[in-house]
């Protein structure tokens, strides 16, 4: 127990030296997980320790950070955090992004030359053995990518609230000049781009595999004030983007306790049925992507809305009924 309260005092005093702000104590007792009384013992902790805390006066409340860091005894890796950081690039570099598997990594050295040599000798036999006995199941699907420069060029744009232009390919379609407010990039089974137009302020999606002469342009370009990046996600199943509705799910009984499991969705919620099974509920948008892997249930998946899925599974059912009899044809 007190080994786990020195951790605690430990890690609270890394996230002052984290935050450029500081952590107030209602801050401290929700990120610690603890009551208000015990972040104030905390906190008197990290004070008595590191005697370079400052006191932020921030009305109604103070704030305490610790400005120019921490050593590099507080602030060594454990094995375990070192694999993760290892093993998260190798995921990015498999599955064909190698322009943040290489920021990842350079993270990787840039922390290994800052650790005493002592330390990183001690932590490799640990490092070697995780390594060897961990690995990463590559899935089938697309291999979404983003060249380095690409990626930058969005980023200076969005940080400078500027406009973004390039030339946007679509299959069967002339190349096209645009010119955006850019909002930011998600990350998935494709990478999107996602900007508003510049005159409607409508939000739209492009993919980065079909832009090309991406840079920054002249000018301002602020997205619309009320845009959330996380919301705008959150409301597809996937990445697709139409119009958002009410999915009733039905489980079969042998698929229930995995349906439970699942992460179907943020506004996802369960209801038990009297043979086992059980009724999943959300809210989103993307009825095609979820019509794919619905294929992937089988019979153990009953669609009870919307009527738009039921439409989309069986046209999809259908072209693929149709591809099987071309092949056996």
């Amino acid at each position: 127990m007190r080994h786990d309260k020195a951790a605690m005092v430990i890690d609270l005093a890394r996230r002052m030296a984290a935050s450029a702000e500081g952590l107030s104590l209602d801050e401290i007792a929700r990120d610690m997980r603890v009551g208000r009384r015990t972040a104030e013992r905390m906190r008197d902790a990290v004070l008595m320790l590191f005697p370079q805390v400052d006191e932020v006066s921030d009305p109604p409340s103070k704030r305490w950070r610790i400005r120019g860091g921490l050593s590099a005894f507080e602030q060594a890796p454990t094995a375990t955090e070192m694999l993760e950081l290892s093993k998260a690039a190798t995921a990015l570099r498999a599955a064909g992004e190698p322009a943040r598997a290489t920021a990842l990594e350079g993270l990787e050295r840039k922390l290994k030359a800052a650790m005493r040599s002592t330390t990183l000798n001690r932590m490799a036999p640990d490092l070697e053995a995780l390594v060897r006995a961990e690995t990463i199941a590559v899935q089938a699907g697309p291999r979404p990518s983003a060249d380095e420069a690409m990626l930058t060029a969005i980023r200076a744009a969005v940080l400078a609230q500027q406009p973004l232009g390039f030339t946007y390919s679509r299959p069967g379609a002339e190349p096209r000049r645009r010119s955006v407010a850019p909002c930011g990039v998600m990350f998935g089974r494709a990478n999107y781009l996602v900007a508003a137009d510049r005159e409607t302020g409508r939000i739209q999606t492009f993919r980065l595999d079909r832009m090309s002469h991406v840079a920054p342009q002249e000018g301002m370009a602020v997205p619309p004030a009320d845009f959330d990046l996380g919301v705008f996600a959150s409301q597809s199943f996937g990445i697709y983007q139409d119009e958002i509705e009410d999915v009733v799910l039905r489980i079969a009984p042998e698929g229930a306790a995995e349906a439970r499991g699942w992460r179907w969705h943020p506004t996802q919620s369960f209801e038990d049925q009297w043979d086992g099974g059980v009724i999943v509920r959300f809210r989103a948008s993307g009825m095609r992507e979820l019509a794919w892997h619905l294929f992937t249930w089988g019979e153990q998946v009953q669609i009870l809305a919307p009527q738009r899925l039921k439409a989309v599974m069986a046209s999809e059912l259908a072209a693929a009924g149709r591809a099987l009899e071309r092949a056996s044809a």
